[in-house]
């Protein structure tokens, strides 16, 4: 038995394609939005549970901390949907080749860079 053969590629030999990182990348946004949703479901409940508890929350989001958090909110959101876009034009056959998944992979990273600037200008 050869003991010197590596079993799989080391990790600082490995270069892990766009598409690959941007899939995993959809998979932790989904997640972070699923987060969002709960923080959604407070601010719900405290916009019915009185004045007192609402601004206890609007203080929470407006803290340096809550903005952070609503930001990458606001990134996840935009990612998981220009991703999604991508993923529909998959679906119906087109872009699947390896260059043209590497330039979309691309322009979802630019359009969510792009949406989730002009939201936060608008917002502000």
């Amino acid at each position: 038995m050869n003991h010197d053969r590596p079993l799989s590629p080391h990790i600082s030999i490995y270069r892990w394609p766009i598409t690959m990182v941007l899939s995993i990348m959809h998979r932790i946004s989904g997640i972070a939005m699923s987060v969002g949703l709960i923080a959604l479901v407070v601010w719900l409940y405290d916009a019915a549970a009185g004045p007192e508890a609402y601004a206890v929350f609007l203080a929470v989001m407006g803290s340096g901390i809550g903005k952070l958090m609503l930001f990458g909110w606001s990134l996840a959101f935009f990612y998981h949907l220009s991703n999604g876009v991508r993923h529909l034009v998959w679906d119906m056959g087109r872009g699947l080749e390896k260059g043209q998944a590497n330039r979309s992979s691309w322009v979802v990273l630019i359009a969510t860079v792009l949406f989730t600037a002009a939201f936060w200008w608008v917002a502000s």
